[in-house]
């Protein structure tokens, strides 16, 4: 016979299983278009998983640059699983081919790697300390966001 809390436990599971079932259901175009974003950018990063909160904002600024972006991730990532391409060649392969999706792997690798998107005056930094080339370094360097002294220190020579 269940005991009251066993019965409690399951009521409250089956309550949550069930609030989430109509969003399952009912994914929103841009939620596919992002969730195949995050999948090819974990792919070309090399990363098992990155994180959604500084995805979305690279999505938004990359689809605002270029209103085909989430066409070209979808088109992109079924080529790399049809073709079962590699992501340390993909992006030569892509350009010796002059295929039209050749741009779109450095574009991704550039927004999560630099927290930049777009080029010289259209260029928009995104994420500085959160960048993947802070991340790689975190352990040991932190991006500075001010000098440690007063200006002009970082040139004096060091005494021993």
């Amino acid at each position: 016979m269940p005991t009251p809390r066993r019965t409690l436990l399951k009521g409250l599971l089956l309550a949550y299983a069930a609030g989430q079932l109509p969003a399952a259901l009912a994914t929103p175009a841009e939620s596919q278009a992002l969730a195949t974003f995050m999948t090819l950018s974990a792919w070309l990063t090399g990363r098992n998983w990155l994180d959604p909160a500084q995805g979305r904002p690279l999505f938004e600024a990359l689809s605002e640059q270029s209103g085909d972006f989430p066409l070209r991730c979808q088109a992109l990532w079924l080529e790399v699983q049809n073709r079962h391409l590699d992501p340390a060649t993909v992006q030569q392969q892509l350009t010796d081919e002059n295929s039209p999706l050749a741009a779109l792997p450095r574009q991704i690798a550039q927004a999560w790697w630099q927290g930049v998107v777009g080029q010289g005056a259209q260029a928009r930094c995104l994420a500085y300390e959160q960048a993947l080339n802070a991340q790689v370094v975190a352990d040991v360097l932190v991006p500075p966001s001010y000098a440690y002294g007063a200006y002009g220190s970082w040139s004096a020579p060091i005494e021993a």
